[in-house]
């Protein structure tokens, strides 16, 4: 179960870079090293990548997920906002509902 008000947070503009991209994030090209390098690379690397794609398979296989009310997907507003990092406006507002065949 996922409790009321938690709040799930999917980068498709960062997944979507990286399809079909040369880049190592291993840590070997230096463009994108969030465990580190060579010999310093972080020795949890391998559980945190399996981790994250064990976490985001589960949401996917075990919910369907639906826009509150008779909310349509080309009604979404997709405006940004501009900081630190690139957010959305407003927040994404989805209802998982449990998937039972």
């Amino acid at each position: 179960m996922v409790p009321v008000g938690t709040k799930v947070v999917v980068n498709a503009w960062a997944i979507g870079r990286f399809v079909d991209c040369s880049i190592d994030y291993k840590g070997n090209d230096f463009q994108f090293v969030p465990f580190g390098a060579g010999r310093r690379m972080c020795p949890g690397y391998g559980f945190g990548i399996e981790v994250v794609k064990l976490t985001l398979a589960n949401l996917l296989f075990h919910f369907s997920w639906r826009l509150p009310g008779d909310s349509r997907p080309e009604s979404l507003d997709m405006t940004e906002t501009v900081g630190a990092s690139i957010a959305r406006k407003y927040p994404l507002r989805v209802i998982p509902v449990p998937y039972r065949p």
